[in-house]
């Protein structure tokens, strides 16, 4: 079943930068950065008050109003971006109707998200400090779970295959991209919705990593804070929203005569087996989980055109990234075009994977790479191409998308110009 190929049919996207792949794409290339000063709640008394928050986001564009209340914002957000992703890979989004071209139980949902409902746990312990027990939500679980996005989707349109979550943290989605993948080509489905959903834009989710130091201060200056590879970087951004892709098996996606945008050809997963938020030092896990995709894909460092790293503008991150894509590719890698759209997006974290695997496609399909913003002064530790400030234009034949998680997961997805 290894022979099956699997392409990519559908990509859908809420995010700071627009709430379809159109108008994220523009502002990646243009490097229209979506972060600001945070309005969800009262910052004004923690380190970090910018983030990427979502805009014009409305839910009954999709459900009843009713319905959306039963879901916690990263559902509503994975739901939003898997209709776009079916309606764009001409999918019906009734699996279950007579005669359509997919069959139902072939159809997989491998969706996962970092932390999942936390504004909904964060709202209902409030109530169970004020008021009591009693007065708890019996939506509370089936609300904060992060299995209740791939679950609300199948229900959705009726995709009766594999159907589960990943939970990696930063490199969430881009793990279960690869899981679904794998998951095609030996035979269990046809057919995959994947990606990644986040909101943890709260109180208790800035608390937590305010106190770790890890996002930046630059509160006065929120369009240039992320800043992926730059010296003065300080810290990541927190962003939220959805990458997801329909994926399926090549032959299934011609008989329907669907567009196909790209290929999946590769996937690594490794652990780095080292402490429990920075990555190795050389960038030695990453660096393995790269060269697993390579194996797996039959590529040589030398074919690789364009990565899109995890680049979060943390200190740590960005260096051993660094080291890692040396690791991997050898001299190959002062030659290949890297950027971070974080500087533009902020870190979506379990989302992340998704988005940027969608950048990656569109970098092939446009020969576009977008780039890396707010990139002002190189750290002599970030020594590559990085593709400053400018898009630049290229054939790219093969991109990969590179995400990284607390508690040491690596994943790594390789993506192909079809043929």
């Amino acid at each position: 079943m290894t022979g099956r190929r699997v392409v990519v049919t559908g990509t859908g996207v809420i995010s700071c930068v627009g709430n379809s792949v159109n108008e994220f794409w523009d502002s990646l290339v243009n490097g229209r950065c979506g972060l600001g000063r945070l309005t969800r709640f009262d910052a004004s008394a923690y380190r970090t008050q910018i983030a990427g928050e979502v805009k014009n986001f409305k839910i009954e564009n999709y459900m009843p109003e009713k319905e959306a209340r039963r879901l916690d914002m990263f559902c509503q957000y994975a739901v939003a971006a898997s209709d776009e992703a079916m309606k764009s890979a001409g999918i019906p989004l009734d699996l279950r109707a007579a005669g359509g071209p997919v069959a139902a139980d072939r159809v997989a949902v491998i969706v996962g998200s970092g932390i999942g409902g936390l504004k909904t746990l964060e709202d209902q312990a409030k109530i169970l400090n004020e008021r009591g027990p009693s007065k708890i939500s019996p939506l509370l679980i089936p609300m904060m779970i992060v299995d209740m996005a791939p679950g609300t989707i199948s229900m959705r349109y009726g995709a009766e295959g594999p159907n589960f979550s990943t939970v990696t943290a930063c490199a969430t989605a881009c793990h279960s991209i690869g899981e679904a993948f794998w998951n095609i080509k030996r035979g269990d489905s046809d057919v995959a919705i994947t990606g990644g959903a986040e909101s943890t834009l709260t109180g208790i989710g800035f608390s937590g990593f305010c106190s770790m130091k890890a996002m930046s201060q630059r509160n006065d200056d929120p369009l240039h804070a992320s800043r992926p590879f730059d010296k003065d970087r300080d810290g990541f951004v927190m962003a939220e929203g959805a990458g997801i892709l329909v994926i399926e098996e090549l032959e299934h996606a011609k008989k329907r005569g669907a567009n196909i945008l790209a290929e999946i050809v590769g996937y690594g997963a490794s652990g780095d087996a080292y402490h429990i938020t920075s990555p190795a030092p050389g960038g030695t896990g990453a660096a393995r989980a790269f060269k697993m995709a390579l194996g797996h894909a039959g590529l040589n460092p030398e074919d690789i055109d364009y990565i899109n790293a995890h680049g979060t503008s943390t200190e740590l991150n960005d260096k051993f990234e660094t080291q890692a894509i040396k690791l991997a590719l050898g001299d190959h890698a002062r030659k290949v075009w890297i950027s971070s759209t974080k500087g533009t997006t902020g870190h979506g974290l379990g989302a992340a994977g998704g988005l940027e695997t969608i950048a990656c496609i569109n970098a092939i399909h446009t020969g576009v790479v977008p780039p890396t913003i707010n990139y002002q002064t190189p750290d002599p530790e970030c020594d590559l191409d990085y593709v400053p400030n400018t898009a630049r234009e290229k054939k790219i034949n093969v991109a990969v998308n590179i995400n990284l998680g607390f508690g040491g997961h690596n994943a790594v997805v390789i993506v192909k110009r079809f043929e």
